[in-house]
């Protein structure tokens, strides 16, 4: 089978292609969505209120402790996270005080003794100012000076003649932590610093993360179009192993992305995505020996396949199913489909109905993790489930809702809306807290232990992508928007083509 798939994609990489339609044409919903909508919106409003009552002004709150955390600089990250799940909800009284008080915060400078990381700066604080200001109808010109603020210190971490820049990087005296980075660290830039230039009309931005990518896409690589999952500035190097996990994640996201949302007649982007996945597909993709689940494969800095997966990495599923519908290749949408039915299995098996951080599994060439193998309880869990679990929390991640959501508007299969609904009941029953909701430290055990932390993607990620799930289809559309990976919408100009000859950036 998966020589079959190379050669359905093997042909798409030097070929010009032109995207169809993402979402299922007519699509509806069917009786009784707009209760689970109701039920999303009721989580958000007893979390938002929470956080206003005992964080507000702070990047999270602590549900269990009632008091806060600043682990984002102290810019009030759950503020301007939750800003566009807000206005899609309609909730515009919280989204105005939100506008009022970030025109108060100077992103020049840290309010923490922090250094600033690049990557979580940019999809958080500059793609949500950033899409706020978008679909807040361009009325509110400050959202974008203030993303400017922090992006103007940020781009003091590319050094001298360095492609790649630091992850991190100390406002006050504009010097970066001398330390390797990663793929999806500087290869996620592309959406949000892009905006910022066609805002703001400082081309600097866009030329500096384009840079950057470019860079990453033309790196030797073992395994074509899959880079190494770290890299270090200074040299422009490769360090470490090949995954579609966290720290190459949402890099591979974005090659996809960059091309919708611009119309760019740069092709290199879309290869690069192209090339990764049929190598992919030769390389990493594995069944499970029980229940014939489909899953990426880590590869290791000793060319080793490492049968292992994450909460993270689910994001996989919902990016093929994209791409798939962007270059006109149902093949690539039906693996994406795979991918999230078997990241959903790791929901649906556990105690809780909620899927853990990473779990591993065995597929025909063995059971290898690089750490030791399966014990006997895991080797049960196993048997029944085509998987078992290696870490066993939930610190509220998206993922597997977010391949889900864009399982469902892509095919109006409605089994897409059995499980989210069946998420929103779990979480209901499992992270309600007296104040909001948190996260546990074991997903297969219905006694778990809460961890006394709410962070801001619960706002952005979480509660947007359930919302939308249940939410009119042609609200948000995929083939009207392009979401950051921190699930911020862009509006996208009309579908040409994932390569096409449309202007390099779009002007609303």
């Amino acid at each position: 089978m998966a020589t079959l798939w190379h050669l359905l994609t093997l042909a798409l990489v030097a070929a010009a292609v032109h995207g169809e339609p993402v979402q299922k044409q007519n699509l509806t919903l069917p009786e009784g969505a707009d209760t689970q909508r109701e039920a999303v919106v009721d989580i958000f409003v007893h979390s938002y209120e929470a956080y206003m009552k005992y964080a507000w002004g702070h990047d999270d709150l602590l549900p269990i402790s009632e008091s806060y955390a600043d682990i984002r600089n102290g810019w009030g990250a759950s503020i301007v996270d939750a800003m566009s799940t807000m206005w899609i909800m309609g909730r515009y009284d919280w989204f105005n005080q939100a506008v009022n008080h970030t025109a108060t915060v100077d992103f020049r400078k840290s309010q923490t003794n922090d250094t600033v990381n690049v990557f979580e700066t940019t999809i958080r604080y500059v793609g949500g100012l950033l899409s706020a200001y978008e679909l807040s109808g361009y009325q509110y010109d400050v959202l974008v000076d203030k993303a400017e603020q922090a992006a103007q210190q940020m781009a003091y971490a590319w050094v001298g003649n360095n492609a790649i820049p630091f992850s991190s990087i100390n406002f006050t005296g504009h010097e970066p932590t001398i330390a390797n980075g990663s793929i999806a660290g500087v290869g996620t830039l592309t959406l949000e610093w892009n905006r910022l230039s066609l805002y703001t009309k400082n081309d600097t931005y866009r030329q500096l993360v384009e840079k950057s990518v470019q860079h990453i896409i033309n790196m030797p690589s073992p395994l074509p179009g899959i880079p190494g999952q770290g890299i270090d500035p200074t040299t422009g190097k490769a360090v470490g192993g090949y995954s579609w996990g966290g720290g190459s994640d949402s890099y591979f996201e974005y090659l996809i992305k960059y091309p919708r949302l611009t119309n760019t007649d740069d092709n290199s982007y879309a290869d690069a995505w192209l090339t990764a996945i049929d190598t992919s597909i030769k390389k990493l993709l594995r069944t499970s020996t029980v229940g014939d689940w489909v899953y990426l494969a880590d590869y290791d800095d000793d060319k080793l396949i490492r049968h292992v997966g994450s909460h993270l990495a689910c994001f996989s599923g919902g990016n093929w199913i994209l791409g798939g519908k962007l270059t006109n290749n149902d093949t690539l949408v039906n693996i994406g489909l795979q991918l999230t039915d078997a990241c959903w299995n790791t929901y649906a098996s556990t105690a809780t109905g909620i899927g853990p951080e990473e779990f591993a599994y065995v597929s025909s060439d063995g059971n290898y993790t690089g750490a030791s193998g399966p014990d006997e309880e895991q080797l049960q869990f196993y048997n029944k489930h085509g998987f078992y679990i290696t870490t066993p929390y939930y610190i509220l991640r998206p993922e597997v809702l977010e391949s889900n959501f864009y399982a469902w508007r892509v095919t109006g299969d409605t089994k897409y809306l059995d499980n989210a609904a069946s998420a929103i009941k779990s979480f209901q029953k499992y992270l309600a807290n007296t104040v909001a909701y948190t996260s546990i430290y074991d997903v297969d055990n219905t006694q778990s232990a809460k961890a006394d932390i709410m962070e801001s993607f619960w706002f952005a990620e979480v509660l947007k992508y359930l919302y939308l799930t249940f939410d009119d289809p042609k609200h948000i559309s995929l083939d009207d928007y392009v979401f950051n990976t921190e699930c911020h919408p862009f509006k996208a100009p009309a579908a040409k083509s994932v390569y096409g000859s449309g202007p390099k950036a779009y002007s609303p």
